[in-house]
């Protein structure tokens, strides 16, 4: 079991409101992301329900208990956290062992649990050799092992990847994914990374500012974010926002950018309720910009490239529209043809952009 639900969870640091009435449950078994920028919330969230924190105010219930006056060791939680905080001069087991060594757990199970542990993160070679002589993928793991061993009902990870290489943050995400699979634990993930976030969680949670402003699977986050700071979280590169007003004209209302005219009705949804003079940004991904062919007039629009950044199997196009920066996503091949300073006609389906209010941010269609 492992069904948490926070009610009203609210926090201050002094004049600081580090969390904000947060509603949140995450089911039984499920994989929870918690994404946002730094110091949103995030490790507060944790801290709290991990009971690190004590709650200015809101309940925090796992499998239908008040959380409010059990002690930190009695309520199923493990942790995490971002710095690993192994003990130096404990070997690997005696890392391993030292919580069931708190319990009074017997020698004989202590010995059995953490040779289950270290073989089911491969770190068996590791046991008689101290933190500073191990990888930092060995360090997590060690980490990660020493939060298993008591069998949580709860795991809470605090940015675990963040002090990792890209290589063993890859290899990591993968780890994290088979544990949950082979354990079927519920674990809750803190990452200010979208990357992790989306390839990791069953569904994410958005944090901002001590709120969570969106709760959603991977997929739709990324389709239909509420709003602006949503969309600029979700998505690499970042969406493109384009500042753009409403007209009314004999041809119907056309939303004017400062390179385009798009017809309202090749938009998502018809804006006949907004008055003329109405500012919008229209949310475009890079991914969803391409190169015009002769003839191309739909959605058209001239651009110079600034910078070309290639990143492997695709180039990121940073290009100037008027008075707009842009990013472009392009397959490496034809990022190659391409450099800084060329003229180039471009394109996109209106029908595939976000339109936000200008003023609140907040999606419109």
């Amino acid at each position: 079991m492992g069904h948490l639900v926070l009610e009203g969870v609210a926090k201050r640091f002094g004049k600081i409101e580090a969390l904000q009435h947060i509603d949140l449950e995450v089911e039984d078994g499920e994989f929870f992301v918690i994404l946002g920028p730094s110091a949103a919330g995030k490790t507060t969230t944790l801290r709290a329900i991990a009971g690190l924190e004590k709650l200015d105010t809101g309940r925090i219930v796992l499998d239908g208990v008040d959380m409010a006056d059990i002690p930190v060791q009695q309520r199923g939680i493990a942790m995490v956290f971002q710095s690993f905080a192994l003990y130096p001069h404990l070997s690997t087991a005696s890392n391993l062992a030292y919580p069931l060594r708190e319990e009074k757990v017997p020698r004989r199970q202590i010995k059995q649990r953490v040779h289950e542990i270290a073989e089911m993160l491969g770190i068996t070679h590791t046991l008689k050799r101290k933190p500073a002589s191990l990888s930092g993928g060995e360090q997590q793991r060690l980490a990660i092992g020493r939060a298993l061993i008591r069998n949580p009902k709860l795991l809470l990870l605090d940015e675990p990847l963040t002090n990792l290489d890209a290589k063993l943050r890859h290899d990591m995400r993968a780890e994290f994914k088979r544990l949950h699979r082979e354990l079927g634990m519920t674990m809750v993930y803190a990452t200010p990374d979208q990357l992790e976030a989306l390839s990791m969680g069953q569904r994410v949670g958005v944090i901002i500012d001590g709120k969570i402003v969106q709760t959603e699977t991977p997929a739709t986050l990324y389709d239909a974010p509420r709003d602006r700071e949503v969309a600029r979280l979700v998505g690499d590169p970042p969406m493109n926002f384009i500042p753009g007003i409403l007209r009314h004209n004999g041809a119907g209302p056309s939303l004017e950018l400062p390179f385009l005219n798009v017809q309202a009705a090749d938009l998502r949804d018809s804006l006949t309720a907004f008055d003329a003079g109405t500012e919008f940004f229209l949310g475009v991904r890079p991914q969803d910009l391409k190169l015009a062919g002769n003839g191309e007039t739909d959605g058209a629009f001239d651009a110079e490239i600034a910078i070309t950044e290639p990143q492997g199997d695709i180039t990121i196009l940073d290009l100037k529209a008027a008075s707009e920066v842009l990013q472009m996503v392009v397959p490496e091949a034809e990022g190659a043809r391409h450099s800084a300073g060329e003229e180039i006609r471009v394109r996109f389906n209106p029908r595939d952009g976000r339109l936000f209010m200008k003023d609140s941010g907040v999606l419109v269609m």
